[in-house]
């Protein structure tokens, strides 16, 4: 066994047995009070689970590592993990935490739009980069939706039962996009600046021509430039801007086209091989989209 590997739970069952909690009332769905967790005598340094985990709680002194970046529990903090993400804990991590958590297995969604709409909350991979603070309103908004989820699993299971609980999980998934929107907007400031170091890689990158050597940047590389998800850059730049990163990308591309186009002698072919172009009818049907007008009608204004 590989030391190095994360301490693993492949089911709920088995975050249970591990946490020293009764077998779950469901096998899929588990809604946990941090007050009834048994600490173990050693935490795992990483964990990695099979199922979604979404968490609300506080940890005076204790740190989440869940990639590059850690987060403090001192505050309300809400994270949200899709399967198979790695986290851990470090710090104060002898004393109990509070507060809730959310245990939902994917064959839980099976044969729901929810199996395949939960592709669309981002916020699965916002927890790299950041957590979701609430107000005491918005707290105890979800902490009501959590206990409503346990207390239908935990009353009366029957044939409506997960119907009941997949409509509890949309709206509590969609409360968490309200919050996260609103979270967006109050913390403009350091938004902006990552939407302004965006813009000022990106120019860097086209004006050396960089793309010449290295092809055009992938929304992961940019991602990666500015130590974020790719995933959270696509959703704080549609929030901030109304484009995602591939559309800031395009938009540069198009910009330098304009510059070819506009000031030179090269042909409209010659000009899409040089921005990365295998076919130049891609080329000239991204820049019709974005300009409304073809390469060859663009160029003819200057000449």
């Amino acid at each position: 066994m590989d030391n190095n590997a994360p301490y693993r739970f492949r089911t709920i069952g088995d975050y249970h047995q591990f946490r020293g909690l009764p077998a779950p009332e469901h096998p899929l769905v588990s809604v946990i009070n941090f007050d009834s967790i048994i600490l173990g005598q050693e935490e795992p340094d990483r964990i990695v689970s099979s199922f979604y985990t979404i968490a609300l709680k506080r940890h005076p002194g204790a740190w989440l590592k869940y990639g590059q970046q850690e987060y403090d529990f001192n505050e309300g903090v809400m994270l949200f993990m899709a399967p198979e993400q790695v986290f851990g804990v470090s710090g104060n991590i002898e004393e109990k935490p509070t507060g809730w958590m959310l245990l939902v297995h994917p064959d839980f969604l099976w044969n729901t739009p929810l199996s395949k709409s939960i592709k669309r909350y981002e916020y699965f991979d916002y927890a790299a980069n950041e957590a979701l603070f609430l107000s005491k309103k918005e707290e105890e908004s979800i902490i009501g939706m959590l206990k409503n989820i346990q207390l239908e699993y935990h009353t009366n299971i029957d044939h409506f039962s997960h119907d009941i609980i997949i409509a509890q999980l949309e709206l509590l998934f969609s409360y968490a996009q309200r919050f996260y929107n609103r979270q967006f907007i109050t913390r403009c400031i350091g938004h902006n600046k990552i939407v302004e170091r965006l813009e000022n890689l990106l120019n860097s990158y086209f004006e050396e021509e960089t793309y010449q050597v290295k092809g055009i940047p992938t929304v992961q590389q940019v991602a990666d430039w500015l130590h974020v998800s790719p995933k959270y850059l696509s959703g704080l730049l549609k929030q901030i801007t109304g484009q995602s990163t591939q559309q800031h990308i395009q938009n540069k591309l198009i910009e330098k086209a304009k510059e070819r186009l506009s000031t030179g002698s090269m042909t409209v072919s010659e000009i899409a091989y040089e921005l990365g172009f295998e076919h130049p009818q891609s080329f000239s049907k991204l820049f019709k989209a974005k300009t409304d007008q073809s390469p060859s009608v663009f160029r003819s204004r200057f000449n």
